[in-house]
């Protein structure tokens, strides 16, 4: 398919409500003519995480307005469109169930195709959003509820290298900071801390890098920091700011390196001819962290890949992209689907082990 494509994309998998108009011509870059989010992080803050009932009531009240809005900054009505793409999951389920009962019924009413999206595929094909990127390249998907190292080798083929067995990256960072008194979202918070710390002075485990593969742990690494600081509180009577500190950079230093090791070895796996590594989701924004995978791009001689925070993050203009992607690949729309809790990309690999709090892990 050559034609010039206009999709909607809609996605409510978490605690992000989010629309977007997307427009991409033949041999050109696409376009994104809108994009819009509103998040739920005041919702949730008194709760320390993602409550599942209030963010499908709020995705539920907000998704009409968010969609209005992004056909408004795109200049487009919904006649203007060639056809709406949303997340079917996986995710929490009320909030999928919400954005998909929407798209169903305005596809319905203007007789547009529907294309079902999975919200992995979606973090895992932006960089061809963003740069163009061809097949094959390896994607670390690096969030508050996934963790895996996948290798993109088509528009529906994906194949899964290793994850997480338990906790992701950014609920560890999110848990961390719960346990040291920070304010929520953890990431950025422990970030800030791990800036005046000493990462050297507390020696906290590398989980699962003496075992070969791909596969990463970080429940144990939270643990291990919960006895440093009540170590630290048994013999003080409580934590300074600067053994705050140094417990956010003794945390963020073993994360980083437990991702560029593992990263290492699955651009070892992905084998020759892989086009670049490319890295999606929150965690990405971490300076520590991204430098570490940089350097492991660098060593490997291969592009290093980081699409803006804004489509690290969820957001819906990668799931219109990738309803665009696929529609080109000759992947039939439709309206006949099921809204999924867990939807995983390689449905050939084993399941990955635990569910975050940010929703089930494929």
């Amino acid at each position: 398919m050559t034609r010039t494509l206009t999709l909607l994309g809609i996605e409510s998998s978490c605690d992000d409500t989010a629309a977007a108009v997307v427009r991409a011509r033949a041999g050109e870059a696409a376009e994104i003519l809108s994009s819009e989010i509103r998040g739920q992080t005041a919702l949730h803050e008194a709760f320390g995480g993602v409550v599942p009932e209030i963010a499908a009531r709020a995705h539920a009240e907000r998704l009409d307005a968010v969609v209005e809005r992004a056909l408004k900054v795109a200049g487009l009505g919904l006649g203007d469109l060639d056809g709406i793409a949303v997340t079917a999951g996986p995710g929490l389920i009320g909030g999928v169930l919400s954005g998909v009962m929407l798209a169903r019924g305005l596809a319905a009413a203007r007789g547009l195709p529907l294309m079902p999206v999975n919200h992995l595929a979606g973090h895992a094909l932006t960089p061809r959003l963003t740069d163009g990127v061809g097949f094959p390249y390896l994607m670390l998907l690096v969030s508050g509820g996934h963790c895996q190292f996948l290798l993109v080798e088509g528009v529906d083929r994906f194949r899964r290298l290793g994850g997480t067995i338990d906790d992701a990256p950014g609920e560890a960072f999110d848990k961390t900071a719960k346990l040291l008194a920070l304010p929520q979202p953890g990431g950025p918070a422990v970030e800030v801390e791990a800036l005046l710390g000493n990462s050297k002075r507390f020696q906290l485990p590398r989980p699962l890098l003496d075992r070969a593969g791909c596969d990463m742990s970080f429940s144990g690494l939270k643990t291990a920091l919960l006895r440093a600081r009540d170590t630290i509180i048994a013999e003080k009577g409580g934590i300074t700011v600067q053994d705050r500190r140094d417990l956010c950079a003794s945390f963020q230093a073993a994360v980083a390196e437990v991702l560029a090791t593992k990263t290492a070895r699955a651009l070892v796996l992905a084998g020759d001819g892989v086009q670049a590594l490319a890295v999606a989701g929150g965690v990405a924004a971490n300076k520590a962290i991204r430098a570490g995978l940089e350097a492991v791009a660098e060593k490997a001689g291969v592009p290093f890949l980081a699409p803006p925070l804004r489509l690290c993050t969820d957001n819906a203009a990668m799931i219109a992209w990738t309803g665009i992607e696929r529609l080109r690949a000759g992947i039939a729309p439709s309206a006949d689907f099921v809204a999924r809790p867990r939807w995983p990309l390689d449905d050939q690999a084993p399941a990955l082990l635990g569910s975050g709090k940010k929703g089930a892990k494929a």
